[in-house]
């Protein structure tokens, strides 16, 4: 079991309001970890412009969140070793905070290094905040990691809609940036009380070799990487889907708000009902069957019932939340679900990368979304046979026989 953290406060009474602190903390930092990333997306055509970017540059700084993910994910164990994990995620805020003001002091240079070290911190924040949740609340995993991944869902739909108009009433589109800085600083002033005072458990530590030998991890893995691919494709494609379609602009991007919004409820509902179930691979399986019911109607239909793929899509998009909560329901303790969120994380953001790219290049050489769609949908097929694999209830077991807690 996880030792008892040092700051908890004696009393039944005490320890209810550390841990709804700890829980609003966490449900904030959630918010930053991807306001961030799709506040960039919503004015980077006005900072290319301003800025004269060239096409490489703006195409680098759209890239760099998902490249940062995958790469720096690698080095959160480590970090997590060194530190701890509440003072790593203090970090992670710090280096959140920095990239976010960085970005919007300069020119074409700052933004993409601004956007780097705010991508870094994000990157360390996504591994880190499973970690958190099996540590202070391992028996009720799946309630707060729904909380805290409808709050991811939430700030990626705040971030895309309220930038642009932030920036009208501030000046241009460096104010609309600039003003997730102070929802950063906000949450690094509420979460640095606990890196001063709460240290962290002594647990065996599993060698990277057990993790990488492990079914279950990888099945945990692949599962989140197949999620991180669709997930990052239809992010990047559904309004051209759309426009191709007949749609205007507006309409393209509004369908896509729809995938995006549907994502609150199924994000929060999905991990508490994994957490009810012995079995969750049924649970992952049925979200993608929707999800190839949507992407079969974008393909066959667009124009017909437009909204409805939209919402099938998202409601797709649930077996992400789904991944977070089998981090902390496949592992024994908080440095196994570290190792496996950092595995999962890497190899799925860095394959994610190649997703757009690929679905773009087949577009373009086969003049349709015929061969792009059907791709995805058969990755739809892999992912339903990985949510069984990985739903199936066993641990990762790195612990060797004789030490398991």
């Amino acid at each position: 079991m996880p030792a008892r953290p040092a700051d908890a406060v004696p009393g039944r009474g005490g320890a209810v309001r550390r841990r709804l602190g700890v829980l609003v903390a966490v449900v904030l930092v959630a918010v930053n970890l991807r306001v961030a990333v799709t506040s960039l997306g919503a004015v980077l055509d006005q900072a290319r412009a301003d800025l004269a970017m060239s096409t490489f540059a703006a195409s680098t700084a759209a890239a760099l969140p998902v490249v940062c993910f995958g790469g720096f994910a690698l080095a959160t164990p480590w970090l997590i070793r060194r530190a701890g994990p509440n003072t790593g995620l203090g970090l992670a805020l710090g280096l959140l905070l920095v990239g976010l003001l960085v970005r919007v002091v300069g020119g074409e240079a700052t933004l993409l290094a601004g956007t780097f070290v705010a991508c870094a911190g994000i990157a360390v924040g996504n591994v880190l905040v499973p970690v958190i949740v099996k540590m202070e609340f391992a028996a009720r995993v799946g309630e707060v990691t729904g909380a805290y991944s409808a709050a991811m869902s939430a700030g990626a739909a705040i971030g895309a809609a309220a930038t642009v108009p932030v920036g009208d009433a501030t000046g241009g589109w460096r104010g609309g940036l600039a003003a997730w800085a102070v929802l950063a600083a906000a949450t690094l002033a509420i979460w640095l009380p606990r890196t001063r005072r709460t240290a962290a458990p002594a647990e065996h530590r599993a060698p990277a070799t057990a993790m990488l030998r492990s079914p279950v991890a990888w099945a945990v893995t692949l599962l989140f990487a197949t999620q991180s691919v669709l997930a990052f494709v239809v992010m990047a494609w559904l309004p051209t889907v759309y426009l191709d379609a007949g749609f205007t602009p507006d309409e393209a991007g509004t369908l896509l708000a729809v995938a995006l919004l549907v994502g609150i409820p199924v994000y929060f509902a999905v991990p508490v009902l994994a957490a009810r179930l012995r079995r969750q691979g049924a649970l992952g399986a049925g979200m993608t069957v929707v999800q190839i019911a949507g992407l079969a109607g974008l393909l066959l239909r667009p124009e017909s019932l437009p909204w409805l793929w939209a919402v099938f899509v998202g409601i797709g998009g649930g077996v992400f939340p789904l991944t977070l909560a089998l981090f902390s329901m496949r592992t024994r303790t908080a440095a196994d679900t570290a190792a496996l969120s950092a595995m999962a994380q890497s190899v799925g953001y860095l394959l994610a990368a190649f997703g757009p790219f690929t679905v773009g290049v087949l577009r373009d050489v086969t003049g349709s979304w015929t061969v792009p769609l059907a791709l995805l949908m058969a990755i739809c097929v892999l992912q339903t046979a990985l949510s069984f694999s990985a739903g199936f209830p066993r641990f990762v077991e790195t612990t060797p026989a004789g030490r398991r807690p």
